[in-house]
């Protein structure tokens, strides 16, 4: 986000004036979404991009695709940019949307996880959306909604075994201090969509949208190049402090078959149709000739 401040002033030649707040000094990812909402804040990244358009949450369902080169290639693809458009309709701009740190990894307390049946019981913080309430259930976990400002807290006095996040993000809040065990599945990641009140950006002439656009793509892509050159780094720290699985082939298609209620949940609510699964997955895999936006 420096580097969006940095470029987007010089490249607007001053006439966009960026103002960039870290660690949630201006609130809650909630109370930022609902900044956005009325206007009173320009843009935000951050879990409530549901707001924006349901559809996101196809990025983040269960092994929805299998490497970061997947992810990527479905993420800069036309399928991504008919969601990002979609916002427009609850009064959002998406100039670009990208991936949301890295792979999800598990740690806990109690055992080391190499299977469903090793997770089964576990008493495990999840994030407050429903595709990981419903995945965490379908793992046969005992899912617990609490904020991740407050993981480190609630495992360190037992409320919870364990939790899930990037791991990048379980080392920086130091989840690692209060857990034994480390397990790598990357189970699922998620969208990171440039979040922004579609009124401010209309009010803007052509000449600063076509810029701002530019640079939020751009500065989605380099979030994406950081995170995924960071994140073998991420683990290796964290292997050397914890106890650490990489879940085997029998073990991923074990998770798998358990995450199919999860799919049916969504398709049944009308969040995102088969057909787009079956798009989406094609995509990933190079399979679907979806050209990439420039």
């Amino acid at each position: 986000m420096q580097f969006f401040e940095r470029e987007l002033e010089q490249r607007s030649g001053a006439r966009i004036e960026v103002d960039v707040y870290f660690s949630g000094v201006l609130g809650t990812e909630r109370e930022l979404m609902d900044m956005v909402t009325t206007g009173a804040l320009q843009g935000t990244r951050g879990a409530f991009f549901a707001d924006a358009n349901p559809r996101y949450t196809i990025f983040m369902m269960p092994f929805l695709v299998q490497d970061w080169e997947q992810a990527r290639r479905l993420m800069y693809s036309n399928f991504t940019s008919e969601i990002n458009a979609g916002a427009a309709a609850n009064g959002f701009h998406i100039p670009a949307s990208g991936i949301s740190q890295g792979f999800r990894a598990h740690t806990n307390n109690v055992r080391p996880i190499a299977s469903p049946d090793d997770l089964r019981g576990l008493k495990m913080r999840v994030p407050p959306q429903e595709v990981y309430l419903l995945t965490a259930q379908a793992f046969g976990s005992n899912p617990q909604d609490i904020p991740y400002s407050e993981a480190y807290q609630a495992i360190r006095t037992g409320v919870v075994d364990g939790q899930d996040n990037a791991p990048s993000n379980i080392w920086d809040y130091k989840v690692h201090e209060v857990q034994k065990y480390l397990t790598i599945t990357n189970y699922a990641t998620g969208p990171d969509p440039m979040i922004v009140n579609l009124a401010w950006y209309e009010r803007l002439p052509p000449d600063l949208q076509e810029v701002f656009d530019q640079v939020s793509v751009e500065t989605i892509r380099f979030s994406d190049d950081m995170n995924q050159q960071s994140e073998q780094d991420y683990i290796a720290r964290l292997s050397q402090v914890l106890e650490t699985t990489i879940v085997d082939a029998q073990g991923l298609e074990e998770f798998a078959e358990l995450a199919s209620p999860v799919y049916e949940h969504f398709i049944d609510e009308g969040v995102f149709s088969r057909d787009d699964v079956d798009r989406a997955r094609r995509i990933a895999r190079g399979d679907d000739q979806d050209p990439v936006p420039d």
